[in-house]
């Protein structure tokens, strides 16, 4: 088995694709109004408006907004460099500046509009740098 995609649901796609894209600094393809997806070289994540529900079974399969458990990942080069440069975008959002891990990973947290909890990090001891480049699927 394969984990290949996460989809956020929103009510806000016109919002949160240009978030993402921001954040992540690529091309995110919209492939209708209702669905993009930002595609990284580990993984995808999705952007599906609650319209694309009907497709799983109805609107009340997913709540937008509603996720308070899960946190999307990204593993950047420098997460000090990536603060300072979305440090005035993400200012409203900011959870914690960027922090180091009892797990050796410096990480910066924030929440997207719909206010799903993002983390960028960096792995930053010699233990962390290893995992990442042993297996660059590891969790943060």
């Amino acid at each position: 088995m394969n984990l290949v995609s996460i989809r956020i649901i929103t009510a806000q796609i016109d919002r949160l694709i240009p978030f993402y894209a921001e954040i992540t600094q690529a091309s995110i393809k919209q492939y209708t109004p209702d669905f993009a997806e930002l595609k990284t070289k580990t993984a995808t994540l999705a952007i599906g408006s609650t319209r694309t529900l009907q497709f799983f079974g109805g609107e009340s399969v997913a709540q937008a907004g509603e996720n308070h458990s899960a946190i999307i990942e990204f593993m950047v080069d420098d997460v000090e460099k990536e603060y300072e440069r979305l440090s005035d975008f993400l200012q409203p959002y900011i959870v914690q500046k960027p922090t180091m891990m009892p797990w050796g990973n410096k990480s910066l947290l924030f929440r997207d509009p719909d206010g799903n909890l993002v983390n960028l990090f960096t792995p930053a001891t010699s233990e962390a740098i290893q995992k990442f480049a042993t297996d660059p699927h590891a969790a943060s």
